[in-house]
């Protein structure tokens, strides 16, 4: 049985920061709906071995291993995956970093590195993607936003920042190209057990501290998110727009 709101079939889908963790779970959800998959980070060894990994299961994947952060490797990089592999219907803006540190004491460098990382990806890679798929007259972004886009915590105000700005350029983007046929929304995680949170997984206050102040009383698995990312990569979301899907467990509803 097929569900045409939600079948990925013919698509191809460019991630970012796709070979590990949430970008990874992400990509190997939309080639299990039907997509074609692009990896994209900036370690060839995990591209190589999430491509064998997604290949075994029967997804057709390949990659691309430009620097997000460099946007002349951008759109080198995006327009080489159009010319050799085909068409990107799909982005996600998922490359993304975190650095904790008490705000008074939060290296000028590393603040520089989050900005880039974290906003500055979405802007490049974004615009580079959008200017293919506006002669197209369709397609679909997702941008990796965070409950960090709504909330803070002590020693991550700078990401904060670029959360709330990634939650922004969202509708900026959509306000500039929703009239060309792109829906453009955010995909706003809640606290996930992933590689970049692995020291707070692996605390037993944080973990008991995030279990009493989430309402689901748990930390997130990041298959949880498919759904939420296939339901804004398909027909389901033809009129969603500039809009934020938290998933998060409940945490940006309740005190």
């Amino acid at each position: 049985m097929t569900f045409p709101l939600f079948d990925l079939s013919g698509l191809r889908a460019l991630v970012t920061g796709s070979s590990q963790g949430i970008g990874f779970a992400l990509a190997e959800g939309l080639a299990a709906h039907g997509a074609e998959v692009v990896l994209n980070g900036r370690d060839r060894a995990k591209l190589d071995a999430a491509v064998n990994q997604l290949t075994a299961a029967g997804a057709k994947v390949s990659a691309s291993d430009f620097d997000v952060t460099d946007a002349e490797a951008v759109r080198k990089g995006v327009d080489e995956i159009e010319t050799r592999i085909g068409p990107i219907d799909i982005l996600v803006n998922n490359a993304g970093m975190q650095f904790r540190t008490p705000l008074e004491d939060f290296p000028v460098d590393r603040w520089e590195q989050l900005l880039k990382t974290n906003v500055s990806s979405v802007f490049y890679v974004g615009q580079a993607v959008a200017k293919h798929m506006i002669g197209r007259g369709r397609g679909k972004i997702i941008n990796i936003a965070s409950v960090q886009s709504e909330l803070a915590r002590p020693g991550i105000a700078p990401y904060t920042a670029t959360k709330g700005a990634v939650k922004n350029l969202t509708r900026g983007m959509c306000t500039d190209w929703a009239k060309h046929g792109l829906q453009v929304n955010a995909l706003a995680p809640g606290y996930f057990k992933t590689p970049l949170n692995q020291a707070l997984v692996d605390s037993a206050e944080f973990s008991s501290w995030l279990e009493k102040r989430t309402p689901a009383a748990r930390w997130g698995n990041v298959d949880e998110l498919v759904g939420a990312a296939v339901f804004l990569s398909g027909k389901a979301s033809s009129f969603v727009n500039g809009h934020t899907l938290y998933v998060d467990g409940g945490i940006t509803t309740s005190l």
